[in-house]
């Protein structure tokens, strides 16, 4: 399967945290030869029993997106909900959802936004409450939207979006990317090393509920002890409303190494030594501080008896909504560096951080 027709796949996959089996069958289903082994929390871990006896590397991505879940049905057929992940309320309205009910079925829905013609003049200078949005599949009564649809409380939600490439700027338009992005480069990388002799041994972690608390990152860093982790995650981009100076997340500009966020101040030995690679081998980056926000690598770095842990950020616009944006070009760089870093490590290096 090529770049392009992967990323699609996995983009058009429904994965709300806690939800995510649609995403991990698929992934099983493409990494045949391998041990796919699956935990209670839906983390997956891919292994190819090369790592026995040496280092272990995490190669570590999410497989959930942000959503949300039903909470109840009202009397009109409409639907309650609450988000799963960090949504802003006006990122919300007047979008398409999908809802998958316990009998594997998909539902179209409308996250309903109360037309001007009835609001208040007080509605009108305020953001909406969650409390007052529902979800509108078209039916008109309690029974027609549980017993012809079968939506139950507990149906997870998650955007109603179809995946695009434009081959003029290399560019990709979905949802997701936050991490689905991460998925593939893992996917990838653990095809590309399977026949070359390292002098450490690599797992995939297909990790769960990364978008409700790094909760399966938690589970895993105590699974897998790894000796060293690399993460890699579609992070924020700024170029569309930062300068050129200013922004260290353009898309398109290199790979996002990322120094500090909420859940992490990153190694600094391990992000020379990460650095050092990718300007050896001539593979762009971008560095950034960001005050909020965190990674699968809070996790990590603070586990056992700490693992050196690097994030490699896949620059995409507008994530924790609908519709994201990125580049391939920064996608390949993020599978050339994280092969690169395999290469580079042994246990001595590992050793110095």
């Amino acid at each position: 399967m090529d770049t392009i027709k992967l990323l699609e796949k996995l983009s058009n996959l429904h994965g709300a945290p806690g939800h995510e089996q649609e995403v991990l069958e698929f992934i099983k289903d493409n990494m045949k030869g391998y041990i796919c082994e699956k935990d209670s929390i839906n983390n997956l871990y891919i292994k190819t029993n090369t790592e026995r006896d040496k280092p272990v590397v995490a190669l570590d991505c999410h497989s959930d997106e942000v959503g949300f879940i039903v909470e109840g049905i009202k009397a009109n057929g409409t639907i309650t909900f609450l988000p799963l992940g960090g949504w802003h309320i006006t990122n919300i309205p007047a979008h398409s959802v999908i809802i998958r009910n316990f009998k594997g079925e998909y539902i179209t829905g409308v996250v309903s936004s109360k037309p001007p013609h009835f609001m208040t003049a007080e509605e009108k200078q305020r953001l909406p409450k969650m409390e007052e949005l529902v979800i509108d599949i078209g039916t008109s009564s309690y029974e027609e939207t549980v017993e012809l649809y079968g939506i139950e409380v507990g149906n997870p939600i998650t955007p109603d979006v179809t995946f695009s490439y434009d081959e003029k700027i290399e560019v990709v338009r979905g949802k997701a990317f936050d991490n689905r992005l991460g998925c593939a480069i893992v996917m990838e990388i653990m095809k590309e090393i399977k026949s070359k002799e390292l002098k450490v041994g690599a797992v995939g972690v297909v990790s769960a509920q990364e978008e409700v608390g790094l909760r399966g990152a938690q589970v895993a860093a105590n699974t897998v002890r790894p000796d060293f982790a690399i993460i890699f995650e579609g992070s924020p981009a700024d170029d569309t409303f930062k300068d050129a100076f200013s922004s260290k997340g353009a898309i398109g500009k290199g790979v996002q190494l990322r120094v500090l966020d909420a859940g992490m101040v990153s190694n600094p030995r391990v992000q020379e030594f990460v650095k050092n690679i990718a300007i050896k081998n001539n593979i762009p980056f971008q560095v950034i501080a960001r005050s909020g926000g965190s990674t699968n690598g809070g996790k990590y770095h603070i586990a056992e008896k700490s693992i050196p842990t690097v994030v490699i950020g896949i620059p995409t616009r507008y994530i924790h909504t609908h519709y994201t944006y990125a580049s391939v070009k920064d996608y390949k760089n993020a599978i050339s560096l994280g092969r690169k870093i395999l290469e580079e490590l042994s246990k001595d290096i590992i050793k110095s951080f």
